[in-house]
């Protein structure tokens, strides 16, 4: 299906916008008319850098207060909206956007609305343009999109149609069933936005904190399947009123926009693309560092081996039982301190991910590679991190393992895999993150909760390979102060293990640096559960951190103290418990901090 885009999506001027938008792939683009006051610009000379770019304007908007007022203000509205008829035709574009008035001087009167309606529609059939009538949520007598199709379907008129707003119908909780009760001829036009679930006004709601397909809690595929059904053949357009849109790259966000739409037609079946291929597990974390030995001690410290070297790169492969670490110390860059820089992922067939990444718009990473080296399918996610599909120690597939070259045993340790990896997010990026890791790598986003950190409120959200949360975990958090450290924060490896109290106790007597817990937290821990006798002193005196959910399961958890921009957290899961110990983030948070 066409794509269109919104120009109210993205940040610049309008040619800024509309260089983005056909840069990333878009059919076309809504003018708002904001951009359009803005600019300067001729309605031609927009309508020509428009065409030039490959781009058609499938809308201007908005149109407002039009309908349903006392006479003489209707005549004012008519000479206001040939105006607005003359200019959309100057721009090529063919459909003006009229959403529901919110006057103070509109009547709640169907009949009046229709026929004022009506003859708007006749003076736009003059122009030769049309008139999409829109439901906003907050109308002040028109707020549903079955109330708008009534008096739409009322006037009766050629040029007249109804335009469907998938955040109106949705933040309403309206049910869009009935919108396959709308001739499809007579939806003139689709606009898709998402939001998360929000306890808000609904103007408010609408105006900051739209986003993508997607990346919400709404339920768009669902409305979208409902508007093919109703036989509706014109453009998917996105239009998305939200802050950081506003203030992030134009070019990002316009290839977020698109890839959200794909996996939206993928989702509803209109489009078929390279299935997900969900990983298995994680491969190994690559740390990159111009410095290794502070991270070689305290892998060793933990109770990993340095069990082999790549033949051609300065990259050392730790190994504790199943839990793989890379050090790489030719990869930092400029930079001195140490990173979580990229990570592998256990995938059935890597080519198929590698070709599902592609047709979802994710970045391939060049192939620095010498004739020998294993051949890596590798992309980049929003934050940079590279992401490699890896196959280890599978007879029918090369493995990444056949680069290293052996250099000694791991030493005997129990049960250990990589539990989770957190990654801090850009604030501009996070959005686009969570879109991007459930489209391309097919895990599932949990619900975002909101974690209390010394300066501000900390943002998180989990995805895994399923809901029985088999396969990798992956955290993407977004802290506050933007401005610190120029946005982002420390990143996490997470491994599990089996016996926590054992192996804390292993690390400690190696020379590890745990991060020391406060005693009140333990205090409080005492009050709110209860614990077998000694047990609470246990996690005292080894800085161990506990959480227990509704089930019963149980989650002990601990964290070395940071090395550069990394530090390591050890689990212990049991009973199912599937969290990340959210209820301790901000004790943990504040230790950081000190």
């Amino acid at each position: 299906m066409r794509k269109s885009i919104a120009t109210v999506c993205l940040s610049g001027t309008l040619t800024e916008k509309l260089t983005a938008a056909a840069r990333a792939g878009f059919d076309g683009v809504e003018i708002f008319e904001n951009d359009f006051l803005a600019s300067p610009l001729t309605p031609e000379e927009i309508a020509a850098r428009t065409a030039d770019l490959g781009l058609s304007i499938d809308l201007y908007q908005p149109m407002r207060d039009i309908e349903a007022v006392p006479e003489e203000d209707f005549v004012r509205n008519l000479r206001r909206a040939r105006h607005k008829f003359e200019l959309t035709r100057r721009l090529g574009a063919d459909t003006v956007l009229v959403c529901s008035s919110v006057s103070r001087r509109a009547v709640d009167d169907d009949s009046l609305a229709a026929e004022q309606l009506s003859r708007l529609a006749d003076l736009a059939q003059e122009s030769g343009v049309r008139v999409a009538y829109e439901a906003l949520a907050w109308g002040r007598h028109v707020s549903t999109y079955d109330h708008a199709w009534r008096i739409v379907e009322a006037a009766d008129h050629p040029a007249l149609g109804t335009c469907l707003d998938s955040f109106h119908i949705l933040s309403r909780g309206s049910d869009p069933k009935g919108i396959e009760g709308i001739p499809g001829e007579k939806i003139f036009f689709l606009q898709l936005a998402d939001a998360p679930r929000m306890a808000m006004d609904v103007l408010q709601w609408s105006r900051h904190h739209r986003c993508f397909p997607g990346q919400g809690g709404l339920d768009v595929a669902g409305l979208l399947r409902h508007v093919l059904n109703a036989g509706y053949d014109g453009p998917l357009s996105l239009e998305v009123f939200n802050d950081v849109f506003r203030q992030a790259d134009a070019g990002r966000t316009a290839l977020d926009g698109l890839r959200s739409l794909l996996a939206l037609e993928e989702t509803v079946g209109v489009l078929s693309l390279p299935a997900p291929e969900v990983p298995s597990g994680v491969a190994f974390a690559e740390l990159a560092t111009s410095d290794p030995e502070p991270v070689g001690a305290l892998l060793t410290a933990l109770g990993f081996t340095r069990t082999a070297r790549h033949h051609g790169k300065p990259v050392d492969l730790w190994a504790r039982d199943e839990a793989r670490v890379l050090v790489n110390a030719g990869a930092a860059g400029r930079r001195t301190d140490t990173t979580l820089a990229a990570v592998g992922l256990e995938t059935a067939d890597p080519e198929a991910s590698a070709r599902r990444a592609e047709a979802l718009l994710a970045p391939a990473l060049p192939k620095r590679r010498s004739a020998q080296d294993v051949p890596l399918e590798s992309i980049a996610a929003p934050d940079g991190t590279e992401v490699l599909f890896c196959a280890t120690g599978r007879p029918e597939l090369p493995s990444w393992t056949d680069d290293f070259a052996h250099t000694a045993d791991s030493a005997p340790a129990e049960r250990t895999v990589i539990d989770h990896l957190a990654f801090t997010q850009p604030w501009h990026h996070f959005d686009e993150a969570v879109l991007f890791h459930r489209t391309v790598l097919g895990l599932s986003p949990h619900d975002t909760v909101e974690l209390a950190d010394p300066y501000g409120l900390f943002r998180s959200r989990a995805l895994s390979a399923s809901s029985d949360a088999d396969g990798p975990r992956l955290v993407l958090n977004l802290a506050p102060s933007p401005e610190e450290d120029g946005g982002t924060r420390a990143r996490h490896v997470a491994f599990a293990v089996d016996d926590l109290v054992a192996a804390v106790r292993g690390f400690r007597a190696a020379g590890a640096r745990l991060l020391r817990i406060p005693a009140n937290y333990y205090d409080d821990l005492e009050a709110r559960f209860d614990f077998a006798e000694g047990e609470v002193e246990t996690f005292r005196e080894l800085g161990i951190l506990y959480d227990r959910d509704e089930q019963g399961g149980e989650f002990r958890h601990c964290y070395t103290e940071t090395v550069g921009q990394v530090f390591f957290e050890f689990v212990q899961r049991s009973g199912g418990y599937r969290g990340f110990g959210a209820a301790n983030a901000p004790v943990r948070l504040a230790a950081q901090r000190r």
